[in-house]
């Protein structure tokens, strides 16, 4: 996969003592067969909660989190999420998973997906991102913490009609743009219209346009746990501040048009360990 992100840290060390567990590995994969754009799941039930599985597809590893334990001794359930993008390539692929010594592969398939193309035309100069809005939005979408917020499916964060869907690919100056696809979905409605969360989480980031972030606008974004995070961009005005826990339906600003936008609208995107991933599938299939 792209965009491989450093994950070493969140994996313990692997000790002597814990080179092997009772039972042959089990794990599961949900479901082994995705269009570009979703997400997979991966179960790993361990013997105690000692025994870290480490999960990886291609050259990319991926953290487990322990999500369930039927006694206070185990077994226990981890899981893993994976996500995909446009920029993926479509076919057999094969996840690893490792508990200790013992391993476990399981094949699934990513399945190709027509995206639609714009043609956009480029001219020197205009508006340029800041290097403080490039750094803090890319480290605002690698964050990972441990505890899982959402609940369910994910709600429509605007009531706006959708101007634009996920993967829209595009061509530069007639020149096809390999790594870019749209990360998001846009709704596009009145100026002040509200934004509400879409799932639970902690605010993990507010950007203003009036402090550098030109491109981005004013910008909220949801870490809604275990590496899953919301960005929304382009807002008129802010309701919540960095730090806040927010629950799903909870308002947290409104449309707008600030940054490079063309007109009112909301920029919608969700991101799995870094990789934009299509929200619909959250809101019409879930994930837990």
């Amino acid at each position: 996969f792209k965009q491989a992100v450093n994950l070493k840290e969140l994996e313990p060390p692997v000790s002597r003592s814990q080179t092997h567990t009772a039972t042959p590995l089990a794990a599961t994969v949900s479901p082994q067969s995705i269009q570009l754009g979703e997400t997979l799941t991966v179960r790993i039930p361990v013997i105690s909660s000692e025994f870290q599985p480490i999960v990886s597809m291609g050259d990319r590893q991926y953290p487990a989190f322990a999500i369930s334990s039927t006694s206070s001794h185990g077994p226990y359930i981890y899981r893993a999420l994976i996500p995909s993008s446009p920029l993926d390539t479509p076919g057999s692929h094969t996840i690893t998973v490792q508990v200790g010594e013992m391993r476990q592969t399981l094949p699934v398939t990513l399945r190709d997906r027509q995206f639609p193309t714009q043609s956009i035309t480029v001219h020197s100069g205009g508006l340029q991102a800041t290097q403080k809005e490039i750094d803090a939005v890319t480290n605002f979408k690698a964050v990972t913490t441990p505890a899982r917020h959402w609940n369910g499916l994910f709600l429509r964060p605007s009531s706006g009609r959708v101007s634009s869907i996920y993967g829209v690919r595009r061509y530069y100056n007639g020149v096809f743009a390999n790594n870019y696809y749209h990360r998001g979905v846009d709704y596009a409605a009145p100026l002040g219209a509200p934004i509400v969360a879409p799932a639970a989480g902690t605010i993990a980031l507010v950007g203003l346009e009036s402090e550098g972030f030109n491109i981005h606008g004013n910008t909220v974004g949801i870490d809604h746990g275990q590496g899953v995070v919301s960005i929304f961009l382009h807002l008129n005005s802010i309701d919540v501040t960095e730090g806040q826990a927010i629950s799903a339906g909870q308002k947290i600003g409104t449309i707008g048009t600030s940054g490079a936008s063309t007109g009112p609208h909301l920029h919608w995107g969700l991101y799995v360990h870094t990789i934009a991933v299509d929200p619909v599938p959250w809101r019409y299939q879930g994930l837990e």
